[in-house]
């Protein structure tokens, strides 16, 4: 049963959730600079450079971004900001703000607490992402850089609550309430959040729907290709604790592929996701 504690931060997110002026955590600060710059029309590769190149994490990341293997399937590197912007795209520059921004909260010292399950959502979440990418281009057809993002950004009520959590140094120390807390509420939480923030509708049926099992008989769409990629990285990645959970279904991939099938997809994307994860994370 939720105790006072669980009670209570769900009621204050709720109230933040809800108000007309919402406070949000100042790990997403960097995110909200780059989101304003690009709903800008008008606004030129030089001019986001200038912006992410007052960012030195956001800078590297960038540049490793588009010298990765997925985005740079020529070899030929760059090193500024302005060219690596040009090669993965504008769009691309939002996914590794909210990275910067979630990477950036994992190593703060009111995470401290959380040091453990914080390394497994951050390998698990760049994970996601990168499959995504990989299953947006290879199966559905659709916009990789928006699956990608998705996949970033789908558990950010795990990160938010974690958040909320570090100022209850009892919760932090309730193994169970803590992993309860996470597991139940992340998803909601994670939709609301976007929400207030003005994401795609598409992106926020995605990440309200990443844990609701259901039957899905071809990866058509984003909300789809979310779901599986995570289903997918659950097998070799997942951030809840198993002794709490058990075994994660994932049963699903199995009448979606064939052991060769599947087997070759992940295969086929794992030097991809390897170095997306590398850009993303590292």
């Amino acid at each position: 049963m939720a105790s006072a504690v669980t009670f209570k931060i769900l009621e204050d997110i709720a109230r933040d959730l809800s108000s007309n002026e919402i406070t949000f955590p100042t790990f997403l600060d960097i995110t909200f600079q780059v989101r304003a710059a690009l709903k800008d029309p008008n606004l030129n590769v030089e001019q986001l450079a200038k912006l992410v190149g007052a960012e030195p994490l956001m800078s590297a990341k960038i540049i490793r971004m588009a010298n990765s293997v997925a985005m740079n399937p020529s070899g030929r590197e760059v090193a500024d900001v302005r060219s690596a912007i040009v090669r993965v795209g504008m769009e691309a520059v939002r996914t590794v703000s909210f990275a910067v921004a979630m990477e950036q909260l994992l190593k703060s010292k009111q995470m401290q607490p959380f040091e453990e399950i914080s390394h497994r959502l951050w390998e698990h979440t760049s994970h996601v992402a990168a499959l995504c990418r990989v299953l947006a281009r290879k199966k559905a057809r659709i916009n990789g850089d928006e699956a990608m993002f998705a996949g970033l950004v789908h558990d950010l009520g795990v990160f938010y609550l974690m958040s909320r959590a570090a100022n209850f140094p009892e919760l932090a120390n309730d193994k169970n309430e803590l992993h309860a807390l996470l597991v139940g509420w992340h998803d909601n939480i994670g939709h609301a959040l976007l929400s207030a923030m003005g994401l795609p509708e598409s992106v926020l049926e995605a990440v309200r729907d990443h844990e609701t099992e259901r039957e899905i008989k071809a990866i058509d769409n984003l909300s789809n290709v979310l779901f599986i990629a995570n289903k997918i990285a659950n097998r070799t990645s997942s951030w809840r604790d198993k002794e709490l959970d058990g075994e994660i279904d994932t049963s699903i991939l199995d009448t979606l592929f064939d052991a060769d099938a599947l087997a070759e997809i992940v295969e086929e994307s794992e030097e991809e996701v390897h170095s997306l994860k590398a850009a993303l994370g590292g």
